[in-house]
């Protein structure tokens, strides 16, 4: 078997309840500069790698921001501060915003990027404070991305998994509110509403995927940092009628392959990463919240380097998809693995590109 692919044989048998997120979509339309975002159509690609159809869902522009985390982020702070304030899932966001300010509500995260700017911007729509954790390697660019909605951010000298440390012990110290889209052992509430808010964009994408080809998904490339949106697009598609559920591929950088060594252990397994342009995927420790789905469901995992999502970059680029390397490696995976786990003739292929493009070092 390829190094850079792992396939878990007992997600083939794997299903898991359907759940109505009626609620979620009806909240996220109510927001600000809320619209759907555009499934792309690469019939070059297909026919290059020999599949029906590929289309990809271009996150880029989701409201506003250039990544999907604010579906996840916005349902999840939303919650957590309608919990603090008491208050039903109904409220305003300006009500909901002074009542937060009321009782002095100040959030608290790490990210390695497009997690951060997302909870901050959801404080800027509350006008309450965000304190933002970031790790040693982070750009400065990035950094005010996040500093441009209104948070505080923090450099630590230390990784990703440093700054998840770091945050819960500020937010422990100072009586403040984390949000967070991993999980670990007490902290598991708010990580599975971030999970629920990702409904939306699987939602949009059945629908659109009905209008543009009239079939179902065969096959679902997800890129995965922690694991919440693997863990959401997993539960997804396993939760189909037989006949419409779809493979689900993970796709991780080779720097930070944290799920893929998971799997092999039969347990979580924390790694040590080192640097990628793939910044938001670049975890060393899957969510805990995250961990049964992917370990019972992701059909396999592939692992991709910096230069093969450069390279996937440009493709998009040239097919006016302007993605990022996290949003480009659903790419580069589908096309070191095209004849393999059952792709072919019939196929039908779905990658998710998760961010817009940004600024980052070209990988030599």
């Amino acid at each position: 078997m390829d190094s850079f692919l792992y396939t878990n044989s007992v997600a083939a048998s794997w299903t898991c309840p359907a759940v109505s997120n009626d609620i979620v979509h009806s909240f996220h339309r109510s927001l600000p500069d809320y619209s759907e975002t555009r499934l792309h159509s690469l019939p070059d690609l297909a026919t290059d790698l020999g599949v029906a159809h590929v289309v990809i869902k271009d996150e880029s522009t989701r409201f506003g921001l250039p990544a999907f985390k604010i579906t996840g982020a916005s349902w999840a702070v939303y919650r957590a501060v309608c919990e603090a304030t008491s208050l039903p899932l109904n409220v305003s966001l300006e009500v909901l915003g002074r009542a937060a300010n009321d009782r002095g509500i100040r959030m608290v995260a790490c990210t390695e990027g497009n997690w951060g700017q997302a909870v901050a911007q959801m404080a800027r729509y509350l006008s309450i404070p965000a304190t933002i954790f970031v790790p040693r390697f982070m750009s400065t660019a990035t950094q005010a991305t996040i500093e441009g909605e209104g948070a505080q951010v923090i450099k630590i000298e230390g990784d990703y998994d440093e700054s998840v440390k770091r945050a819960e012990r500020e937010a422990k110290e100072n009586d403040a509110l984390l949000c967070m889209d991993t999980a670990w052992p007490g902290y598991e509430k708010i990580p599975a509403w971030v999970v629920q808010g990702y409904a939306t964009i699987l939602s949009e994408t059945d629908a659109q995927l009905e209008q543009l080809v009239g079939r179902p998904a065969t096959h679902a490339f997800a890129p995965v940092g922690v694991g919440s949106w693997g863990h959401a697009v997993t539960v997804h598609y396993k939760s189909k009628t037989e006949g419409q559920r779809a493979l689900v591929v993970a796709v991780e950088p080779d720097t930070a392959a944290c799920l893929k060594t998971s799997l092999k252990k039969g347990m979580i397994t924390s790694i040590e990463t080192g640097e990628s342009i793939m910044a938001g995927m670049n975890c060393g420790t899957v969510s805990l919240m995250a961990w049964p789905a992917l370990r019972d469901g992701a059909d396999a995992v592939v692992t991709v380097t910096d230069v093969e999502a450069h390279r996937a970059v440009e493709y998009l680029h040239s097919r006016q998809v302007i993605a990022g390397p996290c949003g480009a490696s659903t790419v580069a995976a589908f096309r070191k693995i095209s004849n393999q786990l059952g792709l072919g003739r019939e196929s039908v292929v779905v990658l998710f590109s998760t961010e817009g493009s940004r600024e980052y070092k070209i990988p030599e």
